[in-house]
């Protein structure tokens, strides 16, 4: 994307709404990127691969998940696999993005790539549920986007820069935790994703004893099978409903 298709994004008023939805996640987004930030110096990092890892990676889930199986001098195909697995959902989101962006051309489907995210993928589709092109979208999603990877980035760096003067003693993991719960109940909006999280929460603990925090890969493969099993079963049973429906009449 050139910039002058970048300033006329930004002057549309669709790039405003993307960046006011993005206002009420933006604290727990922040306060998340700053516990990661602390945690990758904290574990060991160099101050520079910290800050590449940040900016580049762009995926505080994985980048968390990694960082004690790199403490742990874990295998890399261990590691790779575990920010694979914890990642796998953006494969989800991009099937689902395909409707409203194929049509661009594939520089700008790679930035959609990577700007992309969890809460980014939520409000774009309670705004536009229908996956169909709209005039509206791009400029939406750039400005959810752009808030959104601030919201990141700047208290990432800032932990980074400042992790050995911030003490642990502050409990900045637990405030990172809070965060991710917050964002987490947001995005529960169906019983398919009720039902994934209880599950992977189960799966977690009931595999904590597992080495190199296999529980995590464990409690993926878990809640992964059991949504997939549950929108079949829903599937199904419309299916079902729709056959008895066309009987009766």
């Amino acid at each position: 994307m050139n910039l002058q298709a970048w300033r006329v994004h930004t002057r549309d008023p669709s790039f405003r709404q993307g960046a006011t939805d993005m206002l009420g996640t933006g604290l727990g987004i922040g306060a998340w990127g700053l516990v990661t930030g602390v945690a990758m110096v904290k574990g060991g990092m160099s101050t520079p691969l910290a800050l590449f890892m940040s900016l580049t990676v762009y995926a505080g889930s994985a980048q968390l998940a990694v960082l004690p199986l790199m403490v742990a001098g874990a295998p890399l195909w261990v590691i790779w696999l575990t920010a694979s697995c914890v990642n796998l959902r953006f494969v989800i989101f991009s099937s689902m993005w395909r409707g409203y962006f194929a049509h661009l051309p594939r520089p700008h489907r790679l930035a959609l790539g990577y700007f992309s995210g969890d809460v980014i993928f939520v409000a774009f589709m309670r705004r536009f549920p229908q996956p169909r092109p709209d005039p509206a979208q791009v400029p939406y999603f750039w400005g959810a986007a752009t808030t959104n990877w601030l919201a990141w980035q700047v208290p990432s760096v800032t932990g980074i820069i400042l992790a050995n003067a911030i003490p642990l003693s502050w409990g900045l993991g637990f405030a990172g935790v809070l965060a991710l719960l917050g964002i987490l109940l947001s995005m529960l909006a169906d019983r398919a994703s009720w039902l994934a999280t209880a599950v992977a929460c189960s799966a977690a603990v009931a595999a904590f004893a597992l080495p190199l925090k296999l529980n995590i890969l464990v409690a993926i493969a878990a809640a992964v099978t059991a949504g997939l099993a549950m929108e079949s079963g829903e599937r199904a049973l419309r299916r079902a409903q729709a056959r008895a429906g066309e009987g009766d009449t």
